[in-house]
């Protein structure tokens, strides 16, 4: 005879208890990303982007010697930097996230 989800002996409440502490340890991690920034550049370094881990863009700083007539150049600079900015924030989202979970992937959390 069965003995339950999970093979009995608490499997089962043990499990959702795991998960709990899982999710508080998410929460916290989520909290602190939002402090935490990544920095993206382009243009060895005229234009520098800076997002943080709720894939905010917190900052742009452009220096002047990019800012020509070459109005087109210097959007892609600033797309170019931002994207690199908004990666490296969920890269470091991700591993955190990764670290918290045990490597368990949890769907729509990172």
């Amino acid at each position: 005879m069965s003995k339950g989800f999970g093979g009995g002996g608490g499997g089962f409440g043990n499990l959702v208890k795991q998960a709990q502490q899982m999710q508080l340890r998410i929460q916290k991690i989520q909290s602190e990303m939002a402090d935490k920034t990544a920095e993206g550049s382009a243009g060895a370094g005229a234009i520098v982007v800076v997002a943080n881990g709720k894939q905010e863009i917190v900052s742009v700083k452009i220096s002047k010697d990019v800012v020509t007539e070459d109005v087109e150049m210097l959007q892609d600079l600033v797309l170019e930097a931002t994207n690199q900015a908004l990666k490296k924030a969920s890269d470091m989202v991700s591993e955190a996230m990764k670290a918290a979970t045990g490597g368990l992937n949890v769907p729509g959390m990172f």
